[in-house]
């Protein structure tokens, strides 16, 4: 079943133009991802076990430039697929992390959230190739504070922003 969350929620779109091997490389990361393991107690471990899953994956890609962006964005379609497969929530918590899940940034998501920004907040979009964790950070906290408003997680903008900006 992690597999094919894995497969299916990290396909050729989400890593175009990252690299070659990329896709794959990643995909094998996230097939092994031990959720057992995944935090579901404490948000700042939950952080840490993100940030070092990312590592993970950036270790694993076979290019000499490793785009973060790029492994931070497969790591969390994968947790939000794994969050939407009732049998990989269920079996290890992953519903206790809904509010500290990520939405996973690029292009589209990154234009649903600057035609949000009134206030000018957001750095420029630098393409999912160039981000870095700072300005992701940013991109996350607003996020956070527009699903807020909403009434909802951040991590399920993803698909009203991906419906608006494909």
């Amino acid at each position: 079943m992690q597999e094919k969350v894995a497969v299916s929620a990290v396909g050729p779109s989400a890593l175009r133009g990252q690299g070659k091997g990329v896709l794959y490389a990643t995909q094998r990361v996230l097939r092994g991802v031990d959720l057992l393991k995944l935090p579901v107690d404490r948000q700042e471990d939950f952080y840490f076990w993100l940030d070092e899953q990312t590592t993970t994956i950036l270790e694993a890609m076979p290019i000499n430039s490793k785009p973060w962006g790029a492994a931070r964005k497969a790591l969390n379609l994968f947790l939000r697929d794994a969050l939407y497969n009732r049998y990989l929530c269920k079996e290890y918590g992953i519903d206790r992390t809904e509010d500290w899940l990520e939405i996973p940034l690029d292009s589209a998501v990154a234009k649903g959230l600057i035609k949000n920004d009134t206030q000018g907040d957001l750095p420029p979009w630098p393409r999912l190739k160039h981000l870095i964790k700072d300005d992701s950070d940013k991109y996350q906290r607003f996020a956070g504070r527009l699903a807020t408003e909403k009434g909802i997680a951040r991590v399920h903008l993803d698909m009203t922003f991906w419906l608006e900006n494909r």
